[in-house]
């Protein structure tokens, strides 16, 4: 398989990592339990709408999103789960569901949920349904440089 837009974007940039592979899942819960990863250290990444831009939200996979609190905390006048349809075009080297939390090769902003910076590694889509990808939070915040703020519940 070509090495992914993440990918080439960790080794550029000289970063450890891993990648694991799994057998197909497309839910969170389902890639967890084939990775093998607890739910808490699995980054998911939701793409939201927030007005007329798309953002990512990116939260462990056994949380979800509290759209309020995320409104309040960006400032935005709405903010609401964007639809596969309107958004599956601005990745066009990776399948729907399976976006890699790097908003920054993406022209997106992104936002990380607090409790994810509690995690020493994390893990997450590695741009397939395949292949996730672990590494230190504190490199993904580095090079990522999201807003962290609460936006999500249990």
């Amino acid at each position: 398989m070509p090495k992914s837009k993440v990918v080439n974007f960790l080794d550029s940039h000289q970063v450890k990592y891993v990648i694991i592979s799994h057998s197909a899942a497309y839910t969170a819960s389902e890639i967890a339990a084939s990775a093998h990863i607890k739910g808490k250290e699995l980054a998911k990444t939701v793409i939201v709408r927030t007005g007329d831009e798309f953002a990512m939200a990116v939260l462990p996979a056994s949380y979800q999103v509290d759209f309020e609190l995320l409104k309040q905390a960006t400032g935005h006048e709405s903010v609401a789960l964007a639809r596969e349809d309107e958004f599956k075009e601005l990745f066009p080297d990776c399948p729907v569901g399976a976006m890699p939390p790097f908003g920054n090769l993406y022209d997106m902003d992104i936002f990380v949920a607090e409790r994810l910076t509690e995690d020493e590694e994390i893990a997450f889509n590695a741009g397939s349904h395949t292949e996730l990808i672990k590494m230190a939070y504190r490199d993904f915040e580095r090079l990522v440089q999201p807003k962290v703020i609460k936006f999500s519940a249990r």
